[in-house]
């Protein structure tokens, strides 16, 4: 059973996030911007439209900026968190979603960077050549865990990935020991990976940033890492920017079999969007599987 508490928390996230996409989805911006296409000058109400709309969408940030210390009460209640950022999230997104999960309880293991060369279809033989070399040593350490020895390409590097930041069995204190560091290491000298040079701790709870890209022909790419993350993590929370949970990777990785094992959330990009990722996280694992933000 969710406690009472989520309930309001969940009740006032969405309050939070109407407040923000009513004003870009559904008010006067969404028909504003079918009268741009039309002309090359606006009119005087439609400029009127625009500001009303950014005002409203300005004032939603400002309430999940100011509300979000007393929403979230300590949520995450000294729970490592690691970041894993895919190609196209800025440095802001990621700083501003760090000090969420700071501001909630939380405290960041790592900051992870998956490079253009990891989701890049032509670079698949390099990824498969050294996940297949992991896969080994690890073997021989007697050290590979419950990793597939079957599992595809992306979906072993996913797993990888995961052995690497984070634990499945909700230990605190899981160290990064010599195969974890030894994997951070490999991924990061083939620049398939940046980050997590100063990590101590894996995280039993994962957020992955997705960046703003419409290439179709890396989606299978995308879900694979995410399947095998997955298999390697307590609880695995994807965000995006709200355009994406309507018509980029977000939104279609939602109609994915992989949905079911993650949480999703677009509008990160705003304070909005956020609020509602460190929220969905602490009420995991009752969000896993749902979608959740401005147009979720």
């Amino acid at each position: 059973m969710i406690p009472v508490r989520f309930h309001v928390i969940s009740l006032v996230a969405v309050f939070l996030a109407l407040a923000a996409g009513i004003a870009l989805g559904g008010g006067p911006l969404s028909e504003l911007g079918r009268s741009e296409q039309a002309s090359a000058s606006p009119s005087r109400a439609d400029r009127a439209a625009l500001s009303s709309a950014r005002s409203a969408a300005g004032y939603g940030d400002e309430l999940a900026a100011s509300a979000a210390p007393v929403l979230y009460g300590n949520a995450l209640d000294g729970r490592p968190v690691a970041v894993v950022a895919f190609p196209g999230v800025s440095d802001g997104t990621v700083d501003a979603l760090a000090e969420q999960v700071t501001a909630a309880g939380g405290t960041i293991t790592g900051r992870y960077g998956v490079t253009k060369a990891m989701v890049n279809p032509g670079e698949k033989a390099l990824v498969d050549t050294l996940g297949s070399q992991l896969l080994t040593q690890l073997q021989e350490q007697d050290a590979a865990g419950s990793l597939s020895a079957d599992a595809t390409t992306y979906e072993r590097a996913g797993e990888l990935l995961g052995l690497a930041i984070a634990t499945t069995d909700g230990d605190r204190k899981a160290a990064v020991g010599p195969q974890a560091a030894s994997v951070l290491q490999s991924f990061s000298g083939a620049e398939l990976l940046t980050g997590g040079d100063d990590a101590a701790t894996r995280a039993p709870d994962v957020v992955v940033l997705l960046g703003r890209d419409t290439d179709e022909q890396q989606d299978p790419i995308y879900e694979a890492l995410l399947t095998g993350l997955s298999r390697r993590a307590v609880a695995v929370t994807v965000a995006a920017g709200a355009a994406d949970g309507v018509d980029g990777r977000l939104s279609r990785l939602r109609e994915t079999p992989v949905a079911e094992l993650l949480a999703t959330v677009d509008g990160v990009d705003r304070p909005t969007g956020q609020v509602t990722t460190v929220l969905t996280l602490a009420q995991w694992p009752a969000t896993k599987g749902g979608s959740f933000g401005l147009s979720g």
